[in-house]
């Protein structure tokens, strides 16, 4: 919900008397300023309403700051209020404690006052609305028909927009900053302090213009460090800091293509060419091929903040929480978008099983239906080994953009992933100089790891450095030589199980390698 549609709806409900409102939200002022403007703007209520606030500090107050007498504690409040005979607003903040689940008895006394208030607030002369105003949803079981949720959305992008704009020319005009910032870049800042309150995004910018004299698009991270500051409160999202490029990742150049394409996607520059927003992509394939690094170099190429989502903490915790728990880490993938969302080893968390009455089935449903409907920009990239524990429902046309098969690498790709852990590796002085110079090396390496996945060249180079680091000696070809011969495959040791993948795969996915003709066999 945009801040427009929120005071539309907000509006309709007070002038269809609905009793009793309840605002989940931690930015009292800003509600608190919107609450107001609608209460007394003619246009959308047609009858003007007095706001009256209460806390547990200040009592019950009028808006023009005469506070009502034995207002301070929450009963006497709300005794008081079914007394004001006029059109009026109250807006009671943090009651949620007296409501949440477990405070019986002590609850029971403004429970029944909440809904003697609903009561008369319907049958009275004047309009009258109660909000409740609280940063925790609580709404014990007796009020679930009296009480109406209104979602009170995050500072959309034209506030966040006004508020960047108001720092720059503050910091500009005093001579304390520069701006290194064209169009597009102003518009990342704003797209990088979505999900962030106010506050947030105020202190976020903030840190950004103190952090150097020239605000430029490398001061991006320190709004991304605010996100996930709100990553890690949910418990439920990790934040991975990465600093790969898609150079680094050797070889799947068809699906590197693909996304670099995508790159800007969520920008309004998009929008205005009438691009939607793209909804993910699925790739599967033999294990340590590069599918992990690839979601870590996305994340890093775009610029986005890189979500990992934990399906295991997804079901873990009480009984019934699970889904719970999903709505909750999609909300906040949500609340932060533009960003990545990476599900690792997707099959895992969403197999099929027993015992469960039904929970993961639940879950993997609330899942989909996000994937199909999501409005937000969030770029889900998931990750599979195991078709055979993909749920069909997963692989239908609109649930991902697209499926790639990541296959053993060809003769090309391996001398890629050879050049790329190798050209890391010499960076050391230490491990430098032992190597011959030119190509002949990597197309001797990759000839003789023909059916060698990315994640055993890799570990090839690293016992190859271990070997020349126990005798204190450059890295040499005979090092990496020998490690390679010690390694046994999975290409042979899973021979069988690598067909399978690739039988699957050959009608149901997209290749990744850069080759127009995909050459199962990895030559």
């Amino acid at each position: 919900m945009n801040h427009r549609s929120f005071a539309a709806t907000f509006a309709q409900l007070l002038k269809a008397r609905f009793p009793i409102l309840y605002l989940e939200s931690f930015e009292e002022q800003r509600a608190l300023h919107e609450i107001a403007a609608i209460a007394r703007d003619t246009d959308q209520v047609r009858i003007p309403r007095g706001v009256w606030t209460w806390t547990a500090t200040r009592g019950l107050i009028h808006q023009d700051g005469q506070p009502r007498a034995g207002g301070l504690r929450p009963v006497d409040a709300l005794q008081a209020i079914q007394r004001i005979e006029e059109p009026a607003v109250f807006v009671f903040r943090d009651l949620h404690p007296l409501l949440q689940d477990g405070q019986y008895p002590q609850n029971m006394e403004p429970v029944r006052l909440l809904r003697d208030i609903a009561q008369v607030f319907r049958s009275g002369l004047h309009p009258r609305t109660l909000v409740l105003l609280s940063p925790v949803l609580a709404i014990p079981a007796e009020l679930s028909k009296d009480v109406t949720i209104v979602d009170y959305p995050l500072p959309g992008e034209t506030q966040r927009r006004v508020l960047l704009e108001t720092m720059i020319s503050s910091n500009t005009a005093s001579g304390r900053l520069r701006v290194d910032l064209d169009e597009t870049g102003r518009e990342r800042f704003v797209a990088a302090a979505a999900g962030l309150t106010m506050q947030e995004a105020e202190n976020a910018y903030a840190r950004a213009m103190v952090n150097s004299p020239v605000l430029d698009l490398d001061d991006l991270d320190i709004v991304h460090d605010e996100k996930r500051q709100t990553v890690r409160k949910s418990g439920l999202l990790e934040i991975v800091t990465t600093d790969t490029v898609l150079d680094d990742v050797g070889g799947l150049e068809k699906l590197k293509a693909w996304l670099v394409k995508r790159n800007g996607s969520w920008l309004a520059d998009a929008a205005d060419y009438g691009l939607p927003v793209p909804r993910g992509v699925l790739i599967t394939g033999v294990p340590g091929c590069g599918k992990s690094l690839t979601a870590k170099a996305v994340a890093a190429v775009w610029n986005l903040p890189l979500l990992r989502l934990d399906i295991g903490r997804v079901f873990s915790g009480l009984v019934g929480s699970s889904e719970h728990n999903m709505r909750t880490a999609l909300r906040t993938a949500e609340a932060i978008a533009p960003c990545v969302l990476w599900i690792d080893e997707i099959e895992k968390g969403f197999a099929s099983g027993t015992g469960d009455s039904g929970t993961g089935s639940r879950v993997f449903g609330t899942f989909l239906t996000w994937m199909q409907e999501k409005q937000h920009p969030v770029f889900v990239i998931a990750t599979a080994n195991d078709f055979e524990g993909l749920p069909s429902e997963l692989l239908r046309k609109g649930r991902f953009d697209e499926t790639f098969f990541v296959d053993l690498p060809t003769r090309a790709e391996r001398i890629a992933v050879w050049q790329v852990h190798l050209r890391r590796a010499m960076r050391h002085p230490r491990a430098a100089g032992g190597l011959p110079e030119g190509d002949e090396l990597f197309l001797e390496l990759s000839g003789l790891t023909e059916g060698y996945s990315g994640a055993e060249i890799e570990q090839a180079v690293t016992a190859g450095l271990f070997d020349a680091f126990s005798e204190r000696r450059p890295l040499s070809r005979d090092d990496l030589v020998r490690a390679v011969m010690s390694i046994v495959p999975l290409s042979v040791t899973q021979a069988e199980r690598l067909d399978a993948l690739r039988g699957w795969a050959r009608t149901r996915a997209v290749s990744a390698t850069g080759t127009d003709d995909w050459d199962m066999s990895g030559r």
